[in-house]
């Protein structure tokens, strides 16, 4: 489809001026980054999947009473989304301990959590998206107290959510980061879930063997990325069994 001048680049998408007022189209790219991109790829086919499985993600979430900014799926590699005002903090839920917590705290990674953790890390790359605190958040106005609540309780509601939708089809959610935003109509603004679900933001574990089924197959070089990330589609069945993704990767690109 022609589109106009894209308005943002990011590591996994492009983000283009939408097709009706107050919209963006959000196109899914098979780039790869890890290490706030000191290590680049590509992962084949990796936006189409992404796409579909936001869009399933999303759209449970709608259901459940969960505000996001997801309108719908346009084609293979593009969805329609409320343009928003993004708050610039990545919230990082914690049920099991992987990643970067098992490096900070020195704890043994696959130790399960007495309770979920809520980490709050600042939104800049030239940062390296720091670990911060409420206090941080609230001191330098990224947010009101008002919203954070909020926040924390609409992660807190996905989190529940995802971790029984993942378990019912073998899969442990480890951790996942979710952003937000404000959807601005006159002077109220909503929050709204914003960003992407995918195997590129959250670490997934089969709930038997622990193989990991996530980009973390692309971060530690464990081969297999296409694979586990056609894997997570076909659980979900938003990717059908006999379905190719050398196929699906030619079709939207036509």
């Amino acid at each position: 489809m022609s589109r106009k001048q894209p308005i943002y680049e990011g590591k996994a998408k492009v983000l283009y001026e939408g097709t009706e007022p107050g919209t963006i189209i959000q196109y899914f790219k098979d780039d790869a980054t890890a290490f706030n991109a000191q290590k680049r790829g590509t992962i084949a086919g990796k936006g189409v999947l992404n796409n579909m499985i936001t869009e399933f993600v999303m759209t449970r979430l709608a259901e459940i009473g969960i505000p996001t900014h997801f309108i719908r799926r346009l084609n293979m590699r593009e969805q329609l989304c409320k343009k928003c005002e993004i708050v610039p903090i990545e919230v990082v839920v914690r049920n099991i301990v992987a990643g970067s917590m098992a490096k900070r705290l020195g704890l043994e990674e696959g130790e399960r959590l007495p309770r979920p953790i809520v980490e709050f890390y600042y939104k800049d790359d030239a940062l390296g998206d720091p670990l911060v605190s409420d206090e941080h958040i609230l001191a330098l106005g990224w947010a009101s107290p008002e919203e954070l609540e909020e926040i924390v309780g609409m992660t807190l509601r996905v989190n529940d959510y995802l971790c029984g939708l993942m378990r019912g089809i073998g899969l442990k959610l480890v951790d996942f980061k979710l952003e937000f935003g404000r959807v601005w109509e006159g002077d109220f603004a909503q929050l709204v879930l914003a960003d992407e679900f995918s195997p590129d933001n959250c670490r997934l574990w089969d709930a038997i063997t622990n193989e990991k089924m996530d980009k973390d197959r692309f971060r530690r070089d464990l081969g297999g990325v296409e694979e586990a990330y056609q894997e997570v589609a076909r659980r979900l069945g938003v990717l059908p069994e006999s379905a190719e993704i050398e196929s699906l990767n030619k079709d939207a690109t036509k």
